[in-house]
């Protein structure tokens, strides 16, 4: 990278990078080296994290403006948008894989069960040791000593219900004008109406899982 890009970036992200270590920002976490402590302006994004040569933080992933740096091997672009719906608030879940990747920095996916009740502690989640306990035996049945990014999640931080309105036609014989798609809703609910069509209002089918 040269000194000009480098400049350019730190201006950007109004942080200095560390001495000497101001090339690691496409192989190390850029909140650690950029000094990125808080959301930043405007974002970065980088070819090189797609290629798992980096990880790229959230503040940087999630700028208060929809306006992106984006990196390749020997170029940068600027991507931006109109819609500030893309960069909506952090959602709770989205900061708890936050702190998570915390204290997962090689990214496995998982931490050792004895980083649990710091981790609770930084999510403000109730964090006595007894209750720990039993999270910890809940998440880590079998006794492995790690805990699993996407059990913790769903624990503590499920996806909300998303609800998609559909129209039913139930008839009492197949009509080929009206066959819609073969999903496995479908076929389910076609167990108790053997020619039930469905009409949704979203362009995917809702999935059963």
């Amino acid at each position: 990278m040269s000194e000009e890009t480098k400049e350019l970036l730190e201006l950007v992200w109004g942080t200095k990078s560390s001495p000497g270590l101001s090339d690691t920002i496409f192989c190390r976490w850029t909140q650690e080296l950029l000094g990125i402590r808080e959301q930043a302006a405007v974002g970065f994004l980088t070819l090189m994290e797609a290629l798992r040569y980096c990880k790229v933080g959230s503040y940087l992933k999630s700028p208060k403006f929809p306006i992106w740096i984006v990196g390749s091997e020997t170029h940068l672009t600027v991507f931006f948008a109109k819609d500030m719906a893309l960069v909506a608030p952090e959602a709770a879940s989205e900061k708890a894989r936050r702190v998570f990747q915390t204290y997962d920095p090689e990214d496995n996916g998982f931490i050792a069960d004895s980083l649990l009740p710091d981790l609770m502690k930084a999510l403000n989640l109730f964090s006595d040791l007894q209750y720990v306990n039993q999270v910890k035996n809940k998440l880590d049945p079998e006794g492995l000593g790690i805990i699993l990014l996407g059990p913790f999640l769903q624990e503590f931080f499920p996806e909300q219900v998303m609800y998609v309105e559909g129209t039913a036609v139930v008839m009492g014989f197949e009509d080929p004008m009206l066959q819609t798609d073969d999903t496995p809703i479908k076929r389910c609910l076609q167990t108790k109406w053997p020619y039930i069509e469905l009409l949704w209002t979203t362009e995917r089918s809702p999935s059963l899982n």
